[in-house]
């Protein structure tokens, strides 16, 4: 599944980066923490190899 948001990808690659040991799960904060303790790190992958390019910077709302 692709990411929505330039934001998401970037929480998906910090909590894929810890998920591999790379990073200190200590210090996620946020979505990225969340993400590290509910997705797979192949979910994790597949957001966050998403290109950013014309992806907007946040999410809007409920349906964006």
């Amino acid at each position: 599944m692709p990411s929505k948001s330039k934001a998401q990808q970037k929480a998906a690659g910090a909590a894929l980066s810890a998920k591999r040991g790379d990073t200190r799960v200590k210090d996620l904060k946020g979505a990225s923490r969340e993400m590290d303790d509910s997705m797979s790190e192949k979910e994790l992958e597949d957001f966050a190899e998403t290109d950013r390019k014309g992806l907007p910077e946040h999410k809007n709302g409920k349906d964006g």
